[in-house]
């Protein structure tokens, strides 16, 4: 046997000599004066792996700081094992469900009791012992029929039917002392890396809070998001009075045939719910207000399908809608600001002419008749093609883009005058109940699609890019989606069943000696838990059909 091999590491630019078998782990206790960081993971000939893989072979390494996007996603998964393990040593009776993000955290509560501010307060002293043991988080890989057993025995039924349904040989998962469990992702080696976290009261439930972006070393402090609450619950509650709450439940159903029902459910769900902000938006209209509709969301959220579909349901109220594209605004592209990395940030508001949108807007409800641009994404200039609008009686003006409810963009215009949507994909179908589906996972692949079919961009460039557009939603977007007077989630249930093979067809194309690999197998991985589901079945109408073609809207 060799006595030693020669790794490629990134962070450093240079080979670093290991023994055979050593563990990533060891090598980056070795390297963290040079790394200056203690790494939680890391990224193996760009793959994401534990810190617990072993180095037999010559290997490029990247390890992964906590702050890296896949560094965060191990701290956060591997809090979750934490407060898990802590809830079954206080609470065995209870049955933990980490359902989505919010309010800076992540939304729990207990089935099975009441979740009271002790209660909490005894989990969060519970979670503070197993951390100051410093106890290994240790990752196993065993045959699924055994692993079924295991989570069987411990009464987790959502994870044995994702294990049923899923037909993998063999199955990665943890173990904290006598507690396992399984997470689509890499978790710490210990649980003494985990300083930073906080359970905090919220609701019915708690939130379990990790460390603040702007600074690592501290908690971020909940902010108020009672609107996207209410709109997270009402599909839950929906979710499960239907019975698909989780994966494993959503693939048993396409087992048995039942896929034509889900969509025609689901899809009446979406109609239902823009008809009541329709009429809504009508009584407002009808009372002297609610002469503009702005509807904002971030990337890929649906908001052009949901614009046209709303437009339909105003129709139906006898309302004129007119509509407007905040894209058609655009600067031309030499005149766009550029973000901290040097890119065009087209999620600054001032990626937009405000002046000229403004002076158009003004003289619309002036009630004269005004020549709208169209922004021509090739060249990246606008262009004049002779599309007019005018309002007439019983008109209303439907104003689309990323920047529809921050206040600047409107500022000269009453607020009585507008109604206010915010359209969100709030993915409320969770993978288990440990193990929630990210809203930026399914917006990421609605993009990746998108963006393949129609705008000729492979899947590389997109992950690319994906972080500034994040970085842009968190600065533009997001800290106004509170001032909405209704939102739309729209998310489909059934959705990542429909895109998967559209996805894996596109994904599996992205090179192994590129970074972006790691997160295009990510999202594979993340996409094998999902039964397919024939697109054939998705209406014309769909939302979904935006991404994948198809739709009876024109774009």
């Amino acid at each position: 046997m060799e006595k030693h091999i020669d790794i490629y590491c990134e962070n450093l630019g240079r080979k670093v000599e290991v023994a055979p078998g050593e563990t990533l782990l060891s090598i980056s206790q070795r390297l963290a004066g040079e790394l200056g960081f203690t790494a939680i993971a890391a990224r193996v000939n760009n793959k994401n792996e534990a810190l617990s893989y072993d180095i037999y072979r010559p290997k490029t390494v990247y390890f992964l700081p906590v702050t890296h996007p896949s560094g965060e996603r191990a701290y956060i998964r591997s809090l979750c094992m934490v407060l898990y393990s802590a809830v079954r040593r206080c609470y065995p009776e209870a049955r933990l469900v980490i359902e989505h993000s919010i309010a800076r955290g992540y939304f729990c509560h207990l089935r099975g009791m009441e979740c009271t501010p002790e209660v909490v307060a005894e989990i969060s002293r519970e979670m503070r012992s197993l951390i100051s043991q410093d106890l290994p988080l240790q990752r196993h890989e065993g045959l699924t029929t055994e692993v079924i057993e295991r989570f069987a025995a411990a009464g987790m039924d959502d994870k044995v039917r994702l294990l049923s349904t899923g037909h993998e040989l063999y199955t990665t998962y943890y173990t904290l002392g006598d507690v396992c469990d399984s997470y689509y992702g890499t978790l710490a080696p210990s649980t003494g890396m985990l300083a930073v976290w906080a359970l905090r009261p919220y609701k019915d439930g708690f939130l379990l809070l990790g460390f603040d972006h702007d600074d690592p070393a501290k908690v971020p402090a909940p902010i108020d998001q009672d609107k996207m609450y209410r709109a997270f619950t009402d599909y839950v509650e929906f979710n499960n009075i239907i019975g698909v709450n989780n994966v494993g439940r959503l693939n048993e159903i396409i087992a048995r045939g039942g896929a034509h029902d889900l969509v025609n459910v689901a899809e009446a769900l979406h109609e239902k719910a823009l008809a009541r902000i329709s009429d809504e938006i009508t009584a407002r209209y009808r009372r002297g207000g609610a002469r503009i509709v702005l509807i904002s969301g971030p990337s890929s959220s649906g908001k052009t399908t949901t614009t046209k579909r709303l437009a339909i349901q105003l129709m139906t109220n006898l309302l004129k809608p007119q509509l407007i594209s905040l894209d058609d605004y655009f600067v031309d592209r030499e005149h766009t600001p550029r973000d901290a990395s040097g890119d065009y940030d087209y999620e600054s508001l001032y990626a937009l002419d405000l002046k000229q949108f403004n002076t158009d807007l003004n003289d619309i409800l002036a009630g004269r008749e005004v020549q709208l641009p169209t922004y021509n994404f090739e060249t990246g200039h606008r262009e004049y093609r002779g599309n007019k609008i005018h309002l007439d009686d019983n008109s209303i003006l439907l104003i689309e883009g990323i920047h529809g409810l921050n206040p600047q963009l409107t500022e000269h215009i009453p607020d009585e005058m507008k109604f206010r949507l915010y359209v969100s994909a709030l993915t409320t179908i969770s993978i288990d109940d440990h193990n929630w589906v990210p809203t930026t996972d399914n917006r990421l692949l609605r993009r990746i699609i998108r963006d393949h079919k129609f705008r000729g961009t492979d899947a590389v460039s997109t992950i690319k890019r994906w972080p500034s557009v994040r970085r842009g939603e968190e600065k533009w977007i997001f800290p106004y989606q509170e001032n909405a007077d209704a939102m739309f989630n729209s998310s489909l249930m059934f959705e990542l069943s429909v895109m998967k093979d559209y996805a894996f067809g596109i994904l599996r194309n992205v090179r192994r000696d590129i970074p972006e690999f790691a997160e295009a197998f990510r999202l594979l991985r993340f996409l094998s838990y999902f039964q397919p589901i024939d697109p054939a079945c998705v209406p014309s109408t769909s939302l979904l059909r935006e991404f994948l073609g198809g739709s009876s809207f024109r774009y």
